[in-house]
């Protein structure tokens, strides 16, 4: 199979992978090689919380399975490369991993290596998506998806987590005001009245490679007052079964309008509708999640 990284950086169009979506296409994005990527784009605040991983990063080769299995914090899981002999068991990814332990991987490909720091970073979260994944496949099968898997997967995709103390802010937010929430509120990003708290998704990391893209985040939101508090909140929720049934939990946060996060943070910018879009008739969001319980605030 060629590598996904030998295409060149963007997006490709593939066939559908899911029996449910044979006919179907889809785009996916296509990484830079490792020797393209500059090692300055990892000092950009959605990397933060791997900067103790900064070495796998950086460094001028691919760190093998072997090294990532031996320097990683992985929480009784362990990384698998993903070939004919691990696929050979004819188990569903996620139910291997519940299963056996097993984290399937592909050598040399930033997404897999994404994924496998997220585990070690907030192994609470990715065992509560793993086990609600797994609860799913046993109910309809692994033939089609539900709302629910759909939901669990944009998180683990595209995930963050929002720590909120400004109600205000909120307000803003879910009317999709980006004015009101990023540029008249920069100052409360900067004083953290509003800012994340954590980054899971690791196809959102795999594309901020290409510093110039526009990334949008998926986001659960935790009023709270410590990053530490919500990461736990939202791992409780997810454990409960509590959060993510549906996409349309998730707020879409363009990353881009947060202070410090794109180069480019001009009027133009936030002039861009396509990217900054306005709030869809009838849309609603739930209500943020609150430290110290399982459901909404």
């Amino acid at each position: 199979m060629t590598p996904p990284e030998a295409q060149g950086p963007g997006w490709a169009t593939t066939a559908g992978r899911h029996a449910s979506d044979s006919s179907a296409t889809r785009r996916r994005f296509v990484a830079p090689p490792r020797e393209a990527v500059d090692a300055a784009c990892f000092a950009h605040p959605l990397f933060g919380a791997l900067a103790p991983f900064s070495r796998l990063l950086e460094a001028a080769q691919w760190p093998s399975i072997e090294t990532l299995n031996a320097v990683l914090p992985l929480s009784e899981k362990q990384l698998a490369e993903q070939d004919a002999a691990l696929l050979a068991d004819g188990r569903h990814y996620e139910q291997r991993i519940a299963e056996t332990g097993q984290i399937a991987t592909r050598a040399c490909n930033w997404h897999d290596l994404f994924n496998a720091l997220v585990w070690a970073r907030y192994p609470g979260i990715k065992r509560a998506l793993n086990a609600r994944q797994c609860q799913h496949i046993q109910q309809v099968g692994r033939q089609v998806r539900n709302r629910a898997q759909a939901a669990l997967t944009q998180f683990d995709e595209s995930g963050v987590i929002v720590r909120v103390r400004d109600p205000h802010l909120l307000a803003a937010w879910d009317a999709h005001d980006w004015q009101a929430l990023f540029v008249q509120g920069a100052g409360q990003w900067v004083s953290g009245e509003i800012g994340v708290a954590a980054v899971i998704g690791h196809a959102l990391m795999e594309q901020a490679l290409l510093p110039e893209r526009l990334l949008v985040g998926k986001c659960l939101v935790v009023q709270g007052e410590e990053d530490d508090a919500c990461i736990a909140a939202v791992t409780r929720a997810l454990d409960a079964g509590a959060v993510l049934q549906d996409p349309l939990e998730l707020r879409p946060l363009p990353l881009a309008g947060i202070p410090g996060w794109h180069l480019r943070q001009d009027a133009g910018l936030y002039a861009q509708a396509d990217y900054f879009r306005p709030l869809r008739a009838g849309r609603e969001y739930p209500p943020p999640l609150c430290v110290g319980g399982l459901g909404p605030h």
